[in-house]
């Protein structure tokens, strides 16, 4: 199991704290030293104030975040959870990937998803209702532009270097809940990532509920079974989260609880875990020096005391 670190860069109540290149290369640093295998970054360029009182929360550019976390570490892997790939154009996607790739020495983990949030596509100028075709074909427009070959497109033929520094290409974890999600992972990605959610909230994001391990060992089944009717013959990394209700650093979190959910997702076919150490809003970590020892901490009481195969 590796453990990717979710950036507090949504902390728009500090920007000062959590919000400037410093912090963002800092909070890297300290991920690194603590262990963690990668840090992770959301996608919401223009989120509807409706959908922010309700719970929902801003986002810097996942690309410009990512870069600075690059720069402040020497090793975590850079993480996309998600990038709604209906916002953009492919290939200035492609582009956006392969630079951070690059420049970072190919440590780019490009979690991508359709989208759910209909106001923020109209406001986008995207396409709501075609989302899962837009985000299927972005994925193979950007596997052909990583080839580095030119490409035809339209009357004219394209080439855009420098390619992702990894071979064949950045790994591609495909987000989402639905059988349609599932088999884009299998079929065009290298990894899966559902995420929980519960049952109230499935309309709402648009990705069916995800309450327990059980139904998470269904759907990893599904994949699996549609692994094998369309021929795929290389493993699935699974990206999920601990299904806990205190997080590591609130009152009656427990380590025990913890390692229990790693060993128990871990036999499921779950390889990448994400790890969330604070929240907005009442619960928030007020300070950043806080927050670093919090991974410290968080490293010190978990990651060095798991189990060598569990790593």
């Amino acid at each position: 199991m590796r453990l990717s670190l979710g950036l507090p860069v949504d902390r728009v109540d500090s920007p000062d704290e959590f919000q400037t290149g410093a912090a963002v290369m800092e909070i890297a640093a300290a991920a690194d030293a603590a262990g963690f295998d990668a840090v992770f970054v959301t996608d919401h360029p223009l989120p509807e104030s409706e959908w922010l009182a309700a719970g929902g929360h801003q986002a810097m550019d996942p690309f410009v975040a990512l870069a600075f976390a690059a720069a402040g570490s020497r090793r975590v892997r850079l993480h996309t959870n998600l990038a709604v790939l209906p916002y953009r154009n492919a290939y200035i996607a492609a582009k956006s990937v392969a630079s951070l790739d690059r420049l970072s020495g190919g440590r780019v983990l490009l979690g991508v998803g359709a989208g759910y949030l209909r106001a923020e596509f109209e406001a986008l100028g995207a396409d709501f209702e075609r989302r899962n075709d837009v985000a299927d074909a972005t994925i193979r427009k950007m596997l052909e532009i990583w080839s580095g070959e030119p490409v035809q497109i339209g009357a004219h033929r394209f080439q855009a270097l420098p390619r992702p520094l990894q071979r064949p290409h950045p790994p591609i974890w495909g987000g989402g809940n639905s059988q349609r999600a599932i088999r884009r992972a299998v079929e065009l990605c290298d990894g899966w990532m559902p995420f929980p959610n519960p049952a109230g909230a499935a309309e709402r994001v648009r990705t069916p509920a995800l309450l327990d391990l059980e139904e998470l060992a269904r759907r990893i089944g599904f994949a699996r079974e549609h692994a094998a009717r369309v021929g795929r013959k290389a493993p699935l990394d699974v990206v999920f989260s601990p299904l806990m209700r205190r997080y590591y650093g609130m009152p009656g979190f427990s380590s025990a609880e913890l390692f229990d959910q790693i060993g128990r997702q871990s036999e499921l076919g779950v390889t990448w875990m994400t790890i969330i150490l604070e929240r907005t809003g009442r619960a928030a970590v007020p300070t950043r020096a806080q927050f670093l020892e919090r991974i410290e901490g968080f490293g010190a009481e978990v990651i060095r005391k798991l189990p060598k195969a569990a790593r």
